[in-house]
């Protein structure tokens, strides 16, 4: 018997501990951030492209068949990859049924259809398996392959057996699809929070009702079932947000006959804690009778249980309440009592409780629109209170906190006294505290200044005292020897100026004469000179070519003036017997020995070097000047080899001409990947 209750008591216990724990974690989710599903055909059509343009593409058979394999695996691996994660995406945005809220699992349920839901990801999961493991057979084959060709229809094999897969989840793809438009355009609802259900017959007020106290902009019709989905208004109420939730109208019915559009308003009570508002419509011009009212409001008090409950009668400025017959009157009491009975708790209720479950409007008026807002508030605030003042939690901080009061342990009446260790002798010591203007230091306080003034009237020590006092600046009034310190003043700076004076006289020099200023003038314009030519030089003369030699010498030709020591110089540049081998010695020419006689032609010589170390070069002397030409000859020759521009010469020669890849495909030629 004891380990029965023990088993009992467990059991209880772990079934608080998990609605606790689902009911901390229950998230509010976002249908508007799931990822859209693409249809089958895409889907292959994405992850192969994606596969071409991030996997290398040119092989050939000459490479060694480790870089074969190599090759074909990676194009397999990407391509499982790709399709794992897109498929791990689509899997993820959308919400499990299992782990939300009940109220989403019934409203998924109603619109979509649960187990096609369930079903449809599943498919996608199991198709996600079978991807990874048909590429992991295909990738043990592929180690084995032995030759290009091989590993190319292995690669062909896996790729087109991953797609075949899944081109078969189309019409699941399609389906999520359709779910996941839906879904966003479903409105934000937090189970959770504070909220207000309106409900009753349709075309009773519940959307005007909704547009007039919240910021909400609902449809609003002279006709029945103009909303046909829920509809979410937020408003303020004692600084907080509230949300409240329009449902469509309700039909007394059985529940297996209600439709689609009915059943979003059964599940909106069914699973959120809120306060209930029945809107009662007493002109009746929602085409439905109070009775009838009545008779849905009873069909649906087992959605009502542990909630609060209001009902308001609507349009009474078409019909007023006292207008009704003694049969709708009685029938409207009745459905009151019932509501209080919900909230007594199998109690009977008093006229106090049947008073805060009734109130009238007029939507269209705005009358008492704000006070059934009001009323509503008021009873779920009042419940949301009492729950929380019942749970184990409240009363634990209660018993946390205990407050001692002392009490009398008999009836001498005890003075308070001071210590005579502490008690001065004679008059005790005033205890100063810090005054206006006082200073702070570290933490202590510093008497102002003016405290010690010695005036001749005391109040005057904390009067300010002003900066312009008669059209004067008191502060040159300070000092009572200013006037003679000015005048000192005075007298230095006479004398510093008259030393002054006597010193450029001393330093006053003859004027130049007539010659020497001409002397200035010619040293002045050679000095510009010679600056104006230094910068033309170091702007444009390294960017100028250098003249050919020809040319040169043709300009010198055409020179006047020119002597005959220059005609000399100029006809020895010709090919001459000089030149030939021989010497000419006072006016007599020498025939000398020629050499290399062996060669048809003298030795040809190429275009001679200027190694002369120009300024900015960055050479020390010739020699070293030649070593770098020397090294820049050698580094150019395996260039030179390579058919190579330069070191940026980084051109690759096409593996694949156009005019051999390009034209009307043959017979066999139409494999593209």
């Amino acid at each position: 018997v004891f380990g029965g209750r023990g088993e009992r008591r467990s059991g209880e216990k772990r079934e608080r501990a998990a609605a606790a724990s689902v009911g901390a974690t229950m998230p509010t989710y976002n249908f508007k951030k799931i990822t859209v599903v693409p249809t089958g055909k895409e889907f292959v059509d994405i992850v192969l492209s994606r596969t071409q343009r991030q996997t290398p593409t040119v092989i050939h058979k000459g490479n060694s068949i480790t870089r074969i394999r190599q090759f074909y695996m990676r194009k397999v691996k990407y391509t499982q990859q790709t399709y794992h994660d897109k498929m791990s995406v689509v899997l993820a945005d959308f919400p499990k049924i299992d782990d939300i809220h009940p109220f989403y699992e019934d409203l998924l349920n109603v619109l979509y259809d649960k187990d096609h839901y369930k079903l449809a990801l599943g498919q996608i999961n199991t198709a996600r398996n079978l991807v990874d493991k048909v590429a992991k057979e295909y990738v043990k084959l592929l180690k084995y392959g032995d030759s290009l060709y091989r590993c190319k229809q292995l690669k062909r094999a896996a790729l087109g057996r991953m797609c075949t897969i899944v081109k078969k989840l189309g019409p699941s793809f399609a389906y999520l699809e359709q779910v996941r438009q839906h879904m966003s355009r479903l409105p934000s609802i937090d189970p959770n929070t504070r909220t207000i259900i309106v409900c009753g017959y349709p075309n009773v007020g519940k959307s005007s009702f909704l547009n007039k106290v919240s910021r909400a902009n609902v449809d609003v019709q002279p006709y029945a079932f103009t909303t046909k989905s829920l509809y979410v208004g937020h408003t303020d109420y004692r600084y907080l947000r509230w949300q409240i939730i329009d449902t469509p109208g309700i039909l007394d019915r059985p529940l297996e006959e209600r439709n689609t559009i009915e059943m979003q308003s059964i599940t909106a009570l069914a699973h959120l804690y809120a306060v209930a508002l029945y809107i009662v419509d007493v002109s009746e011009e929602c085409g439905y009778t109070i009775a009838q009212q009545a008779t849905l409001f009873h069909s649906l008090k087992p959605l009502f249980v542990n909630k609060p409950l209001v009902v308001a009668c609507n349009k009474t400025d078409v019909r007023k309440l006292e207008d009704l017959s003694e049969e709708d009157r009685k029938t409207i009491d009745d459905m009151v009592a019932a509501a209080a009975a919900t909230e007594a708790a199998g109690a009977e209720p008093t006229q106090d409780m049947k008073d805060g479950c009734f109130v009238t409007m007029s939507t269209l008026t705005d009358d008492r629109v704000v006070d059934v807002k009001q009323l509503a508030c008021e009873k779920l605030l009042t419940r949301r209170v009492a729950q929380k003042l019942n749970t184990r939690k409240a009363n634990h901080m209660e018993n946390r906190a205990y407050v001692a009061v002392p009490r009398n342990r008999d009836a001498v009446e005890r003075v308070p006294m001071e210590h005579p260790a502490r008690s001065g002798i004679g008059k005790q010591t005033k205890i100063t505290y810090p005054q206006k203007g006082a200073r702070s230091i570290n933490g202590a306080f510093d008497e102002p200044l003016y405290v010690s003034h010695d005036l001749e009237v005391p109040e005057w020590k904390g009067d300010i005292i002003p900066e312009i006092m008669d059209g004067k600046n008191i502060a040159d009034f300070v000092d009572p020897e200013i006037d003679a310190r000015l005048a000192q003043l005075e007298e230095e700076e006479d004398e510093a100026t008259r030393r002054l004076e006597e010193m450029g006289d001393m330093d006053e020099e003859d004027p130049m004469t007539a010659e020497q200023l001409e002397t200035l003038n010619k040293i002045k314009i050679r000095k510009a000179k010679a600056i104006a030519e230094h910068r033309a030089n170091k702007s444009t003369g390294r960017n100028r070519s250098d003249i050919p030699r020809t040319a040169a010498a043709a300009r010198r030709a055409s020179r006047p003036g020119r002597d005959e020591e220059e005609e000399d110089r100029g006809r020895k540049r010709k090919r001459s017997l000089s030149r030939a081998g021989a010497e000419s010695v006072e006016g007599q020419e020498i025939a000398v020995k020629r050499q290399h006689s062996s060669r048809s032609r003298s030795r040809s010589r190429g275009a001679s070097v200027n190694y002369e170390v120009q300024p900015g070069e960055g050479f020390k002397d010739k020699v070293q000047k030649m070593k770098a030409q020397i090294f820049a000859d050698k580094a150019q020759r395996k260039r030179n080899k390579q058919a190579r521009k330069g070191e940026g010469d980084r051109h690759i020669p096409d593996l694949k001409p156009k005019h051999l890849f390009s034209g009307k495909r043959g017979i066999g030629k139409t494999d593209r990947r």
